[in-house]
């Protein structure tokens, strides 16, 4: 399943850093973000978590929320937040299964080697709970500007 830009967001409940639980109920009647990343307190995965973090004032004054979401322990999330001061929350999918229904969930490819593993993907979902836009195999560098300003088009 592969969820595409106009598709209502499929419905979710994770825990999250700072003992809160992150929810598509709970943001009822917000828009927000929800980015894919796959493993906490990586190079590529701390830029662009440091790079929301970095923007996170600018998307609340949207009124936009961001959450984060790797299939990591609820322990690591923790630490990676405490270590790099992320104020937004961090969301465990430790079972995967929201990141199936996002369509997160790939098959990779290594050195020859085929696996399953997270794609970086980051959707934005509107106050109605429709995906407004997706980005799919996301490069880091200008990714969270290119987000903010499909936030500010709201």
């Amino acid at each position: 399943m592969s969820i595409q830009d106009g598709d209502k967001a499929p419905d979710f409940s994770m825990p999250a850093t700072g003992g809160q639980a992150v929810s598509l109920k709970a943001l009822k009647g917000k828009p927000f973000v929800l980015y894919f990343y796959p493993k906490a307190d990586t190079s590529g995965c701390t830029k662009e978590a440091c790079d929301f973090n970095g923007a996170l004032k600018q998307f609340a004054g949207k009124g936009v929320p961001v959450i984060g979401v790797s299939k990591d322990p609820m322990k690591r999330l923790e630490k990676f937040a405490a270590k790099y001061d992320l104020a937004f929350p961090l969301a465990s999918d430790e079972g995967g299964d929201v990141t199936e229904r996002f369509g997160a969930w790939v098959e990779k490819s290594m050195y020859g080697r085929k696996y399953m593993g997270i794609d970086r993907s980051t959707f934005l979902v509107d106050a109605k709970g429709v995906v407004r836009r997706s980005w799919r195999k996301v490069k880091v560098p200008g990714h969270v500007a290119e987000v903010l300003a499909a936030a500010r088009a709201l």
